[in-house]
């Protein structure tokens, strides 16, 4: 600590660089310091520091962290209590630049896997990164000493020696009624359940909060289920969706993407007063979408599309500029291949033509000039022959009515189970449309990336880099990711980029196995050896990662321009 304070007293003034020479781990009263990385100028992305705090100093109770559940929502809890303490914060160093900035990388409304916490091996580590004060490019070492010295004990005194055991037990206490409802669910083969009560409709487009006044989630009595549940006496009840095709009708401004977009948010756990804290989806569920201009690379989108034009071949389709029906072939067939199981799709960011083609343009186009086998019939093929179930919001077509399992109408936010009146309506107007699908669904690629793939020079710099959520620069190019929607949080975007620089420099691409494979190697990694095993130095600051799906560090690699795939089919 006097070493850290003599050390900012020496270099007072000097030249920004100077800061280098604090690097290293210094020990304060309750707790160390370690300051892993220092940044080059005032104006450069900020320093990184850790916070190490032993046991001794705060117990964290072995039964907080006895199951991977418990482990990440005390760690989430910690997190949240750092960054409320660090928003409350009222000693400022000032300086140019990022002087006096202290930020942890702070959970959204999602609990997910992170590293901005980490409470292993007898001790609990808080990363931070902090801006180091400045004058112009010279070292402000008095407001250095007010930021270590004053600032960040502050914040800690008020967070991680301040946060209670109740606190935390109350997220552990969620954790083991997420793993409960889980376990229902999978029990009753049920892919998802949104719990009566719930707030859906969020405060804005633009934030994630719940809305206030908003109408409460009530079940139909037909898809209505009970589950006990552990700390509360009485059950948990709600809607529960079977596997199978699910339709969610009803007229415009009802709720019915309000609805889907819950479910697609449920694959994800959600913190206590989101609203959407008992809303649970298959894991395995991915949402799709038309996506015009996207690559494509080496797809087997035959299952929809044949007979293209120019004798295009849809068996290893490639593209760099695919049309709304192509692209959300592709999108399909490249969650099946990486293992989704559920499928959720809203007809307002669909190709119409991937959808649907009614009897009467059957009739104008016959089907030899008609390449797209459209999604309705294939639907019922990829339930009873993949085992993969739809959630589908559809407002304009009562075609669908005719495979769906279960028709929920979302009324003034409302939901109704209409299943037997839409099935009494579809017998009422039989649809003259003829059904255009082979007897099989189609095989499913076995692709994997060359070596090649990666191309993250810039001149003879690597560079690979998340922009915000929805953009990865890698070399050259960018990788455009604003159409996958099930991406929630920046830092899992910042996971993704550290993946595909570890895949590059370990050179894991290559090898003949599958996609499929590669992320099973994936996941396997982050379960031993954590998030970091991926940073760059795992061992000290790990960055601000959070853990993303499978699915998307997959939809990530399938939008590389420079992909270079091979189809071991």
């Amino acid at each position: 600590m006097k070493n850290l304070q003599k050390k900012l007293q020496q270099i007072d003034g000097k030249s920004y660089k100077g800061y280098k020479s604090i690097q290293g781990r210094y020990s304060f009263h309750r707790y160390e310091l370690l300051i892993d990385y220092v940044q080059g100028d005032p104006f450069a992305a900020p320093s990184k520091i850790r916070i190490v705090v032993p046991d001794a100093y705060r117990k964290i109770k072995s039964e907080w962290k006895q199951n991977y559940n418990r482990r990440v929502y005390t760690e989430d809890a910690i997190a949240r209590k750092v960054a409320s303490a660090i928003a409350g914060n009222t000693i400022f160093s000032k300086g140019s630049g990022k002087s006096g900035l202290i930020a942890v990388d702070a959970p959204g409304q999602e609990i997910l896997e992170r590293t901005a916490v980490g409470i292993e091996s007898g001790q609990v580590t808080i990363c931070l990164s902090v801006g180091l004060p400045a004058n112009g490019r010279r070292i402000n070492g008095k407001e250095a000493e007010k930021l270590f010295f004053d600032a960040i004990p502050s914040i800690l005194e008020k967070s991680i020696f301040k946060i209670k055991d109740e606190e935390i037990e109350k997220s552990v206490k969620l954790a083991d009624q997420h793993l409960a409802i889980r376990n229902a669910m999978r029990e009753n083969g049920w892919i998802s359940f949104v719990a009566d009560g719930a707030i859906l409709p969020r405060e804005s487009g633009i934030s994630n909060r719940p809305m206030k006044k908003a109408i409460p989630f009530e079940s139909p009595e037909e898809n209505r289920v009970s589950i006990d549940i552990p700390h509360q006496e009485e059950p948990i009840t709600g809607m529960a969706l079977k596997k199978g095709i699910i339709l969610i009708v009803g007229g415009g401004y009802h709720g019915k993407s309000t609805l889907l977009t819950a479910i697609e948010r449920g694959v994800y756990h959600h913190v206590r007063g989101d609203g959407r804290e008992f809303v649970l989806t298959d894991p395995d569920a991915v949402k799709v979408r038309a996506e015009d201009g996207r690559q494509v690379t080496t797809v087997n989108i035959s299952p929809f599309i044949n007979d293209l034009p120019h004798k295009q071949d849809t068996k290893q389709f490639t593209t760099e500029n695919a049309s709304g029906s192509t692209s959300q072939a592709a999108n399909v067939v490249e969650s099946l291949e990486a293992g989704a199981s559920t499928i959720l799709i809203d007809e307002d960011t669909s190709a119409t033509n991937f959808m649907i083609r009614d009897e009467r343009m059957q009739e104008l186009v016959v089907k030899e000039k008609e390449p797209i086998t459209p999604f309705i019939d294939k639907v019922k093929q990829m339930r009873e022959q993949l085992d993969v179930s739809t959630i589908l919001v559809m407002g304009g077509s009562g075609d669908y009515f005719e495979p769906a399992d279960q028709v929920i109408m979302m009324d003034q936010y409302r939901p109704y189970n209409v299943t037997e009146k839409a099935k009494r309506i579809a017998e009422k107007y039989p649809y003259a449309r003829q059904q255009e699908n082979d007897v099989s669904f189609g095989s499913l690629p076995r692709r994997y990336f060359q070596p090649n793939s990666l191309q993250i020079k810039q001149g003879r710099k690597s560079k690979i880099q998340a922009k915000g959520m929805s953009t990865i620069i890698m070399g050259r190019h960018d990788i455009s990711l604003h159409y996958v929607e099930q991406l929630v949080d920046n830092s899992q975007t910042r996971m993704i980029a550290e993946i595909l620089r570890y895949l590059d420099q370990h050179k894991q691409l290559g090898k003949e196995r599958s996609l499929y494979e590669l992320l099973d190697e994936i996941e396997g990694q982050i379960a031993d050896k954590g998030l970091a095993s991926f940073a760059p130095f795992p061992d000290q600051h790990p960055g601000d990662l959070a853990r993303p799906r499978r699915f998307e560090i997959a939809a990530t690699l399938n939008r590389i321009r420079t992909a270079n795939v091979k189809d071991l089919t």
